[in-house]
């Protein structure tokens, strides 16, 4: 089947390479350095999950690249003397310099072959909500939803989209200087778990804290129950890093909040769970205008 337009997906929207097996959809990945070694974020393909989390939970500190011009350059050139279109739902400026490297590929090319039919859309999101965006991108482009139509959604729905965040582990945020080391000893101590969201630029802030781990699922919890619209219509995404069985109780205790259509609990992808650390978890919902 030929869609109306092709779309392109980074991975840090968390979907899965089979959820993404449609004519028309190209994948770009981001990578991870650990222990001298690069790995590629590949859509949960052939990257061992498993592996990385007990890494992560048994202390490793990996770090993450954006994706490069060249990269961008190797997908865009095929859009040359194109007439189908291309989407690209990119994850978060406010988090990466990917959106920009993507910007200036398609800059580069277009100063030597004039207008290509690509669009670039910064999602101000990342994780499973990056992943919300695209998921409901697959559908309207399912529905024979033209691109424009489809730039309309995403304009309306992404100052819509809200992400809540809570960590376990606080060393993280410490090594992405979020906190400092004495407020993430201290925190570790008495067992203070963070609060954090994307707000409106697409970055990540901490909006409290609270002590233990039961009280944390219950707060992003309530979040969300405070901040969703149009319940009935809503399919909330949670995403878990490592820990499957806090992601189980946090949506038992949506089910108890909130009336909605279903509420997944799906893995964090591993670049961003090298930046929250094992134990993080994450609700995302569409609800009132940030």
């Amino acid at each position: 089947m030929t869609y109306k337009f092709d779309l392109l997906v980074d991975s840090c929207c968390d979907l899965t390479h089979d959820e993404l097996e449609e004519p028309g959809i190209k994948k770009i990945s981001m990578t991870i350095q650990l222990d001298n070694k690069e790995y590629i974020d590949d859509f949960q393909e052939t990257f061992d999950y498993n592996w990385f989390m007990t890494e992560l939970k048994n202390g490793a500190t990996p770090s993450t690249s954006q994706i490069n011009i060249g990269n961008y350059l190797d997908i865009f050139k095929d859009y040359v003397g194109q007439n189908q279109p291309l989407l690209y739902v990119c994850f978060s400026s406010g988090l990466s310099g990917s959106y920009n490297n993507a910007m200036t590929a398609l800059s580069m090319l277009e100063e030597e072959h004039g207008k290509l039919p690509i669009t670039i859309i910064d999602s101000l999101a990342a994780c499973l909500g990056e992943g919300l965006l695209v998921r409901n991108v697959l559908n309207l482009r399912r529905q024979e939803k033209t691109l424009e139509d489809v730039v309309l959604w995403l304009n309306e729905m992404i100052p819509r989209l809200h992400s809540w965040v809570t960590v376990d582990d606080l060393k993280h945020l410490e090594r992405g200087g979020r906190i400092s080391k004495t407020s993430a000893m201290i925190g570790s101590m008495i067992k203070v778990k963070p609060i954090i969201c994307m707000n409106a630029e697409g970055k990540l802030i901490n909006i409290g804290k609270v002590r233990g781990r039961k009280h944390s699922l219950e707060k992003i919890a309530e979040l969300t129950k405070e901040t969703i619209e149009q319940e009935s219509e809503q399919d909330i995404l949670i995403a878990y890093a490592g820990d499957k069985e806090s992601g189980e109780k946090l949506k038992a205790i949506l089910q108890d909040k909130v009336s909605v259509k279903s509420i997944s609990v799906k893995p964090m992808g591993p670049t961003i769970a090298s930046h929250t650390g094992y134990g993080a978890l994450a609700v995302f919902s569409f609800g009132l205008i940030k």
